[in-house]
């Protein structure tokens, strides 16, 4: 005897597998059409906190997903003959990755903003708390002063028996263990406080660091438009002339020669050349591979257009002021973490502390980044020795080899050396967060977009020579 399935069920189970591919193609759709960035760029009302930041996650994934998928077209067809239709292929498919990875850094720029906003309810209500228990702090000290001026005898002689006299002396050590417990309860409310503050600060700081990625994609979106449009008026005979044309190339080496790498902190910025130089001498001891490092530093570079605009001025609270103004400025080293390194780098070095250019703080976060590489003082004095051994003196965050060095060291500790795509890129994110954490991909996208086509200047000018 076996099981026969009823006809209701068979019919179920019918229905099922017709409607499982339409429903599985419609969910695609859906979350194609919800995650336009005009329909969730506000809350929609039918959506809680917690919903639509969740949407928020959910879309993020999504671009991300799809902009993946086009950097692995633009990469099997760049295989392909090179021909003017696949060259403008490729870069229609590049501005739409751009366009993508602009919508993900709106998401995440919404997304913090909501975390940010959560954090600093919390910081409100904590301060409520702590409001109110110092309010009953004050009204028991106020009630304990009182009955500490009353001497043992005169509350001896005020009870009428023995009894009320005990009672009296249990309230007053009642009032000695509230005075505790509220004391207690204004410790623990500070700390959460300071804990609030400080996650604050770290949300601020990664929206900053998403806006300031959000302003390259867009430059790099405007570029690669420019470019497009160049190849559009060209002709399938004259691209092919170009490529064919030893000149173009012999211009285009000229042009990476006297190309300016745009590092700032320093004196005087190198060539592509005496910067390839440096690169290529670090590899030497780290075995990072030199496009990737110069593509770190680029990407570090242009981050940091303020960098060397700032002096520490106070060393307690972290506050300074800008370099070219006097104007005051809070938060230009984190004196809990890297005052004190600082101190220490610019004393070994001779420098005047407080006459040393750091990084300003941007809109969120601290300053105190040193140099063309930005490390912070605490992060340095971890590689301080090392590049000491290896260069034989003291060293130098503002000095421009030093620096690469550094960079080099701190890369190859995290997997650069290994000259894998997934090692140079889990070593940039590292680089730039300390973590690999998928909501700062944009970064390690990124360098590696950059390292890419420096990768190819470089063989240009090896090719050349």
């Amino acid at each position: 005897m076996f099981f026969r399935p009823s006809k209701t069920i068979l019919y179920f189970l019918l229905i099922v597998a017709f409607l499982l591919p339409t429903i599985k193609g419609f969910a695609q759709e859906n979350l194609e059409e919800i995650c336009q960035w005009e329909k969730i760029e506000e809350k929609p009302e039918n959506l809680s906190d917690e919903d639509y930041e969740s949407l928020l996650k959910r879309c993020q994934e999504y671009y991300q997903k799809i902009s993946q998928d086009i950097e692995a077209d633009i990469s099997r067809t760049e295989e392909e003959k090179n021909t003017l239709q696949n060259k403008i292929y490729i870069l229609k498919n590049k501005i739409r990755s751009l366009d993508y990875q602009i919508y993900q850094g709106n998401i995440m720029v919404k997304d913090l903003s909501v975390q940010i906003q959560d954090t600093q309810l919390s910081i409100d209500e904590t301060n409520l708390k702590i409001e109110e228990v110092k309010r009953n702090l004050s009204n028991i000290l106020q009630l304990q002063y009182e009955e500490d001026q009353r001497s043992f005898v005169s509350i001896l002689l005020a009870e009428e028996t023995l009894t009320d006299l005990f009672n009296e002396l249990m309230a007053l050590e009642a009032i000695n263990l509230k005075t505790q417990d509220l004391l207690r309860s204004i410790k623990d409310l500070k700390f959460n406080l300071e804990g609030h503050k400080e996650h604050m600060d770290e949300e601020k700081g990664d929206l900053e660091n998403v806006v300031m990625m959000q302003t390259l994609q867009k430059q790099e979106s405007a570029r690669t438009k420019e470019q497009e449009e160049y190849f559009l008026r060209l002709t399938e005979e004259e691209y092919q002339k170009q490529l064919r044309e030893q000149e173009e190339i012999e211009k285009k080496v000229a042009e990476i020669r006297a190309r300016i790498f745009e590092l700032v902190g320093i004196p005087e910025a190198p060539t592509f050349g005496e910067a390839l130089d440096l690169a290529k001498y670090v590899e030497s001891i780290t075995g990072v591979r030199p496009a990737l490092l110069l593509a770190v530093l680029t990407q570090e570079s242009n981050i940091g257009k303020n960098v060397g605009q700032c002096y520490l001025k106070n060393p307690s609270t972290g506050e300074g002021v800008v370099a070219y103004n006097g104007r005051k400025i809070a938060r230009v080293m984190k004196p809990t973490r890297d005052v004190q390194p600082f101190l220490s780098i610019t004393k070994e070095l001779g420098r005047d502390p407080y006459n040393t250019l750091v990084s300003c703080p941007m809109s969120y976060g601290w300053g105190g980044a040193m140099g063309p590489s930005q490390f912070i003082p605490s992060t340095w004095i971890i590689y301080r020795e090392r590049v000491k051994q290896i260069t034989g003196k003291p060293a130098d965050p503002w000095n421009i080899k030093d620096a690469f060095l550094a960079t080099g060291l701190y890369l190859s500790d995290y997997g650069a050396a290994q000259r894998t795509y997934s090692g140079e890129w889990r070593a940039a994110m590292i680089y730039f967060s300390g973590s690999t954490n998928s909501k700062y991909s944009f970064y390690g996208n990124s360098v590696m977009a950059i390292a890419k086509d420096l990768q190819k200047d470089i063989e240009t000018i090896e090719s050349a020579q």
